[in-house]
């Protein structure tokens, strides 16, 4: 047993932080998300009417799941 008491500095042991990387990497990505989503937005307020609006959302839900399915596939390809 040490005189060393819980709360007391200098620690024995250290708590190891969190990374700092991985806050950055979710604030990029939470902004890319952002702005992403923020110009499909854009995008869909420039139409002129609510079946306009409709028809655009379908067309960028197919790029969209287009692209996911290209990503996937040159994923499964190179490991």
């Amino acid at each position: 047993m040490t005189a060393h008491r819980p709360g007391q500095w200098p620690v024995e042991r250290p708590v190891p932080l969190e990374d700092p990387g991985k806050e950055r990497r979710h604030t990029r990505e939470r902004a890319r998300f952002t702005l992403t989503l923020g110009a499909i937005r854009a995008a869909l307020e420039e139409e002129p009417s609510e079946r306009a609006i409709r028809a655009a959302a379908k067309r960028w839900h197919e790029a969209i799941t287009a692209a996911a399915d290209e990503t996937a596939a040159k994923l499964r390809r190179t490991g």
